[in-house]
């Protein structure tokens, strides 16, 4: 298929039948309407909106907020940050706004979490800057510290490394069981993700399909070592490529037709199940009403063929 490169993948049994989730990224430009672009998704009938959590670069929205107003003019749209940037955000009080929201719209929220992609951004915005060791350190403890607040224990008490937690009780608990999916692209944070995460974002740009079957198996395998089913894992793929024109210019880079045999390829070759567009907010319009149909129906069609030979 033109575009997808890499080794041959075979979908694993696990995520065979997972059904697909489709959404868009939104950039936190404050200058461009982004409740208007969330309510024009919600109304397309996507599962899921993501917005990248950026709070130190100037102009642009606070992320738990925009998410807070998508979900008060949404009716049944998913929303997570994608992710949230941990250094600025205390693991605590992150646990306590997400929780707050997903209460307050019936379950609407997951929760997308890193370890912070612009070291110089957050130090300067008076973050700790941590190297790539301490960092993920970090976040597995701001994992177990998230999953303490939203428990049912009492007399809550956490010392890690770098987070400490004293609380007598836990809470607001969420409406229902959040997903936490690390936004992670190198081998070692990957690995944490199948240990301790409920799946694992990956961006298109930094994790091509050549690095896609590598990274899955990885996962996969530090799930199991965890003693965990790699059933439970999403596999989030956030699609930062050029919807448009006539010619291929490359992977994700080129007409609709292109773009859907790309997506059926990545879901049925490398295990992905949830596709976030982060392209031309332009073509958005094209991606939610002409690429998403398709890739389900095609899916549809794969599907049913498998079926049909399993039986025969």
């Amino acid at each position: 298929m033109d575009g997808v490169e890499g080794p041959p993948a075979v979908t694993p049994p696990h995520r065979a039948r997972r059904p697909l989730r489709f959404g868009v990224c939104l950039a936190p430009d404050a200058s461009v309407p982004l409740v208007r672009a969330a309510q024009d998704a919600d109304r397309f009938g996507l599962d899921l909106l993501g917005v990248r959590d950026q709070p130190f670069r100037r102009d642009t929205a606070d992320a738990l907020t925009l998410l807070a107003t998508v979900l008060a003019v949404t009716s049944r749209i998913r929303v997570l940050p994608a992710v949230a940037c941990l250094p600025l955000r205390p693991p605590a009080a992150l646990a306590k706004a997400i929780a707050t929201m997903d209460r307050f719209s019936g379950g609407r929220v997951e929760l997308g979490l890193g370890a912070g992609a612009a070291p110089d951004g957050i130090e300067a915005y008076g973050g700790t800057r941590l190297d790539g060791t301490a960092a993920r350190r970090a976040l597995a403890e701001a994992v177990q510290i998230i999953r303490l607040h939203w428990s049912d224990q009492a007399g809550l008490r956490y010392r890690g490394e770098h987070y400490r937690f004293v609380a007598a009780q836990a809470g607001p608990a969420p409406a229902h069981q959040i997903g936490i999916w690390l936004g992670v692209t190198g081998p070692h944070g990957i690995d944490l993700a199948g240990r301790v995460a409920d799946g694992w974002i990956a961006p298109s740009s930094l994790v091509p399909p050549k690095r896609l079957a590598a990274g899955r198996r990885r996962l996969d395998d530090a799930a199991a070592g965890a003693g965990r089913s790699p059933a439970e894992l999403r596999h989030v793929y956030i699609l930062e490529g050029a919807l448009g024109g006539r010619d291929s210019r490359g992977f994700l880079h080129g007409p609709p037709r292109q773009w859907i045999d790309e997506l059926t390829e990545l879901a049925i070759g490398h295990g992905v199940d949830s596709f976030l567009y982060a392209g031309d907010p332009e073509q958005f319009p094209v991606f939610a009403l002409e690429v998403v149909p398709a890739v389900r129906e095609q899916m549809t069609r794969e599907r049913s063929g498998t079926a049909a030979t399993t039986r025969g």
